[in-house]
């Protein structure tokens, strides 16, 4: 075959993005983009940096997205629906304030542990996001937080929980949920079930009020992770 025209080929076939199964073209770009964010941060991360981890030409990246500002919305967004979502199931739920708090801690691990990438984006580059985005997200994650402290201070006024600060213990559940970055980035000697058994056992002992607590009749929760 000429040299042009194995040029052309090679050209035509580098202009293609191929979703995997089930998936979009847009779940390529965004997959793509959440690597080169977390690795280089959002603000070093260039559309072009982009459309090369693809293997696509920049020009043809602005046909499926308008600007990596869109992909970092999307990114911090679908996470933060996520644990929005999460949280409302489990507060209308009948379960004990232990439970409800077992259940939030081994999603937030979950999700630390299956989609390490969009979380971690979620968590420090949200900063970046243009207004109104930026204030929307800072909104719902304050209201976040709000949440999960309310549950901590029922769980005290049912004595299910010792009388700790409600703030405080939220900063201390997420900051050591949050270690798992550095798992990420380890040798992984402990396995993911392993971990999570652990972290859930050490964050509910420290909360528990065994003197009052009673967790007869009440179902098990189990890991979920993958």
């Amino acid at each position: 075959m000429p040299l042009k025209k194995l040029i052309i080929v090679s050209f035509v076939n580098m202009a293609k993005i191929i979703p995997v199964k089930n998936g979009t073209k847009r779940d390529v770009i965004t997959k793509k983009a959440s690597r080169l964010f977390r690795e280089k941060g959002f603000t070093a991360t260039s559309m072009r940096d982009i459309a090369e981890a693809i293997g696509i030409e920049a020009p043809s990246l602005y046909n499926h997205i308008g600007s990596k500002n869109e992909i970092l919305q999307e990114i911090c967004f679908r996470i933060a629906n996520l644990f929005t979502a999460h949280i409302s199931m489990v507060e209308q739920s009948n379960n004990p304030y232990y439970i409800k708090i077992e259940l939030i801690i081994r999603f937030h691990i979950k999700m630390m542990i299956e989609d390490h990438e969009n979380v971690y984006i979620s968590d420090h580059e949200w900063k970046h996001l243009p207004e109104p985005y930026l204030s929307n997200f800072k909104n719902q994650r304050r209201i976040y937080r709000s949440r999960l402290s309310e549950i901590i201070r029922q769980g005290i006024a049912s004595k299910e929980f010792k009388k700790i600060d409600p703030y405080v213990t939220v900063l201390t559940v997420l900051s050591a949920i949050g270690g798992i970055e550095s798992w990420q980035r380890s040798k992984k000697s402990v396995d993911p079930v392993s971990l999570e058994e652990n972290m859930v056992r050490i964050l509910l002992e420290g909360l528990k009020n065994h003197q009052d607590i009673k967790e007869e009749g009440f179902p098990k929760t189990k890991s979920t992770i993958k």
